[in-house]
């Protein structure tokens, strides 16, 4: 029997009933940098019982002022790996399927047709394998949550969710929306993105590699934040929230009220 004392203040919230859901639950994590890595802790820590992640990077000196794995001692070592044994010292119990690797067109059908995923995180901030991702997980119909730009913002307050086609005021969005719209999809992901105007004076160039040719300057909490929220749309939509939420709320009240009033006529039988 598993050991699940530790989940103790989350079943106070979501329930014997929440917690079993989240336990027969197969998360996709995407993308381990500033967004994913946090993003896949908050799933760990919320009690998932299977998760797959993917990277093929390394930890550069550059991570350190947003990414989880980045430390002045794990310089050059896989974040993958590095996100493994977090994920597994968070939860021994966990199911988890770590891939080192750079996502290839064969790489995203071959996960997404191996594994039956209940939500796939989109948390990569390269287009090419971030647009070969949604589109092969939007054609499987599974469920996604795709992370947008945290870079050049500063204000967590204006991170938005909503349907990747009704975004703004993002330019890494609108390459996307461009591209998925040649092909065939108008539509049907969510998204989570910042209304905050972008500062564009805090672009650089880089060399290219891993399909970047680009890159906006950070500060340490927005990807965190936005992993935040992404981990949020994953749970809340894994557990039926605000629906079965507002549900629960209601018969709350209700039993508390029925409560309230029994308690009076005892009062008043005195």
């Amino acid at each position: 029997m598993s050991d699940l004392a530790w989940l103790g203040r989350t079943k106070l919230l979501i329930g014997d009933e929440g917690i079993q859901k989240l336990q027969n639950a197969h998360v996709l994590v995407v993308g381990l940098g500033g967004v994913g890595s946090f993003a896949a802790e908050f799933i760990a820590r919320s009690g998932v019982g299977t998760m797959t992640i993917v990277d093929g990077d390394v930890v550069d000196p550059s991570n350190r002022n947003r990414q989880l794995p980045a430390l002045s001692t794990t310089h050059g070592q896989p974040k993958a790996d590095l996100m493994e044994e977090r994920l597994l010292a968070i939860n021994p119990e966990l199911k988890l399927t770590s891939i080192r690797q750079f996502l290839s067109p064969e790489a995203v059908e071959e996960i997404l047709t191996n594994n039956k995923f209940d939500y796939v995180m989109d948390c990569i901030d390269s287009i090419t394998p971030k647009l070969m991702l949604l589109t092969t997980a939007y054609q499987k119909n599974l469920r996604i949550v795709s992370s947008m730009g945290a870079g050049g913002k500063v204000d967590p307050t204006k991170i938005r969710t909503a349907d990747l086609f009704d975004t703004r005021e993002c330019y890494l969005a609108s390459l996307v929306r461009k591209r998925l719209r040649k092909l065939g999809i108008r539509s049907g992901i969510k998204a989570v993105y910042s209304t905050e105007k972008m500062m564009e004076e805090s672009l650089m160039l880089t060399d290219g590699s891993n399909y970047k040719k680009s890159a906006y300057g950070t500060i340490s909490y927005m990807p965190a934040a936005f992993g935040g929220v992404c981990a949020s749309v994953v749970l809340r939509d894994l557990l039926g929230f605000p629906v079965e939420m507002e549900k629960k709320l209601k018969a709350l009240a209700s039993r508390e009220k029925k409560q309230q009033e029994l308690e009076k006529k005892r009062k008043a039988a005195k």
